[in-house]
Order: structure tokens, then sequence, then C-alpha cells
């Protein structure tokens, strides 16, 4: 999961990227946290670690297939489990 930026560590300019974008990559990696670059004194994009972004994306589509499940339920989209096993093969 994604963690909160710490604003003293955290923030960097372009302009810094620019000159080490190695050291902000690899700040990002071991700091388990994104890093906001920024332009003018504005943010602009973030830098995070694939690891952390392919987990956060796990996360998403596990609360987006939650919430699909939810809606099926509550519209009454709802199959028995017995016919759930017998069409696996279960029971």
């Amino acid at each position: 999961m994604s963690r909160t930026v710490k604003f003293s560590e955290d923030v960097v300019s372009l302009g810094d990227l620019k000159v080490n974008p190695g050291k902000v990559v690899r700040h990002a990696d071991e700091a388990r946290r994104p890093v906001l670059l920024t332009s003018h004194g504005r943010g602009v994009a973030v830098v995070q670690s694939l690891s952390e972004f392919e987990s956060a994306q796990e996360e998403r589509n596990f609360m987006r297939a939650v919430v699909a499940g939810l809606v099926d339920l509550e519209e009454g989209r709802v199959v028995p489990l017995e016919d759930v096993k017998r069409h696996l093969g279960l029971g």
C-alpha cells in the first residue's frame, strides 16, 4: 500500500530530477513512498517504485471487484452455492 508523502524528504523539483534521476528513483524504492515532482513550486507528477505501484493496483482491482459483488448482491444477481459447486464439479 502506498505511504503518505513526507514533504521534508519526498518532494523534488524537476530540475533536481534531471540532475540525478537515479537518486530520486532509488529514494522512492527504498523509502517505499512516492516522490512528488514539482515545477515552479507546484506538484506535476509522482515517482513511485514498481512494487508499490503494482501493490496499489492490485488493491484497487480488489476493491472494484468487492464493490461490483456488493452491487450484484443488492440487485439480486446471485447464484446458490450448490449450483456453483455443481458447475465447478465440486459437489
